[in-house]
């Protein structure tokens, strides 16, 4: 099983999620993160007072899936959240050891 990550503009997150479910996907996991890259945060001004956003706000997607699925799932996000604009995430792809649903007890690819 893989898990695929993603760290996408927020604006993106209505598009990745229903590209994804027309795909199939059964789950997702969404969260609101802050985070930079190579943007290093901007400044903005308020009431007349320049000050430094270090943390710019972004949406973490998370899809666990069989093996075979992870680069379809990669391609999906890709797509969906792609702006060309700077600033548009990054996709990681990394290997669950386990997986085990809390209701059933299932195992690995049947707790999917």
């Amino acid at each position: 099983m893989k898990i695929v990550t993603a760290i996408i503009q927020p604006n993106r997150t209505d598009e990745v999620k229903s590209s994804l479910e027309k795909a199939g996907v059964h789950g997702i996991t969404v969260s609101d993160v802050r985070g930079f890259g190579r943007q290093k945060g901007h400044t903005e001004i308020y009431r007349g007072a320049e000050y430094k956003v270090d943390f710019i706000p972004k949406t973490r997607v998370e899809v666990v899936c069989d093996d075979q699925d992870a680069q379809v799932v990669a391609n999906i996000i890709l797509n969906a959240a792609n702006s060309g604009n700077i600033g548009d995430g990054k996709i990681w792809i990394s290997h669950v050891e386990d997986l085990i649903r809390i209701r059933t007890g299932e195992r690995g690819p049947a707790a999917i």
